[in-house]
């Protein structure tokens, strides 16, 4: 899961992924991490509003810390998931020729939302950090049906 800074979008996601695969039994089978493009907030947990929200809905964020995205997590994982255009285009700068078929939108995955991104909610209130949740459900859950069939 790829965000800008790491501290929002991308460690909620990575939240509701692994919440939503242990609870199917897919713990073993679904690994999931998250890291930023940009490298603002390297070692900083999860911003509180977004842990407060997660929360609300049975989501613990609190073990995160921020991290850079690497060249390496492209050979590392079957599936690079960006939250909107501008984290597709520097993730795709990074990403080696050879790998590019694994990045994708987490959005590419909703089944109930129509949207293309996840919007970034830092700089709002409360009900952008609640949208973020409703997208990031959904595409998860599509996700997960995707990996499953």
């Amino acid at each position: 899961m790829v965000c800008m800074g790491n501290i929002c979008r991308s460690p909620t996601a990575h939240g509701v992924l692994e919440k939503l695969a242990a609870d199917a039994g897919l713990a073993q089978r679904v690994q999931v991490d998250s890291a930023g493009t940009h490298d603002h907030h390297v070692g900083a947990p999860p911003d509180h509003r977004a842990q407060q929200h997660a929360a609300r809905r049975g989501y613990d964020l609190s073990a995160q810390r921020a991290r850079h995205l690497t060249r390496r997590d492209f050979a590392e994982f079957d599936l690079v998931l960006v939250m909107d255009g501008a984290n597709e285009r520097a993730a795709r700068a990074l990403c080696p020729p050879a790998e590019t078929h694994k990045l994708r939108r987490l959005t590419d995955f909703c089944t109930r939302h129509a949207a293309r991104e996840v919007p970034d909610p830092y700089y709002g209130g409360a009900a952008g950090f609640e949208q973020v949740l409703d997208l990031v459900e959904d595409a998860c859950a599509g996700l997960l049906t995707a990996l499953d069939g």
